[in-house]
């Protein structure tokens, strides 16, 4: 059984992934009715949904896999967040620095900054420059 913790992430996470769908949502009637014309089970209520978007419950792994699909995103993303630290698909490449052109203060300074970020936090802001350069999440 998910904890407190694993719903609240999972509902923020959820209502993120909402923001960047083309379709306006405003709430859980609208994230039902556009859930349910992609899934192809048992159509979901708008309680349902809302009890989603309040962490109060995690959907199975058969509507998360709708979600994922829907929006985009990596299902283990969307149900567990990032993978941990110690993934070796997580640790990041080795940064080269070209005598020729040094990095400027401002991009160390940005480049400390988004080491600062939690991995989640990382993870969002990977999401969102693959969004600027058109990667569509495959890296």
């Amino acid at each position: 059984m998910p904890t407190p913790k694993e719903k609240t992430d999972f509902s923020d996470r959820l209502k993120f992934s909402m923001t960047r769908a083309p379709e306006k949502m405003r709430g859980a009637t609208d994230l039902a009715l556009h859930f349910n014309l992609r899934y192809h089970g048992e159509p979901v209520s708008p309680q349902t949904t809302h009890k989603w978007l309040t962490a109060r419950s995690i959907p199975t792994a058969d509507k998360l896999a709708t979600l994922a699909e829907w929006f985009k995103v990596e299902q283990h993303w969307l149900h567990y967040g990032p993978p941990p630290s110690g993934n070796p698909q997580n640790v990041p490449k080795p940064i080269t620095h070209d005598e020729k052109y040094p990095a400027s203060e401002e991009a160390l300074e940005l480049a400390s900054k988004i080491e600062a970020l939690s991995s989640h936090h990382r993870y969002l802001l990977e999401e969102l420059i693959d969004q600027f350069y058109g990667t569509g999440g495959k890296r």
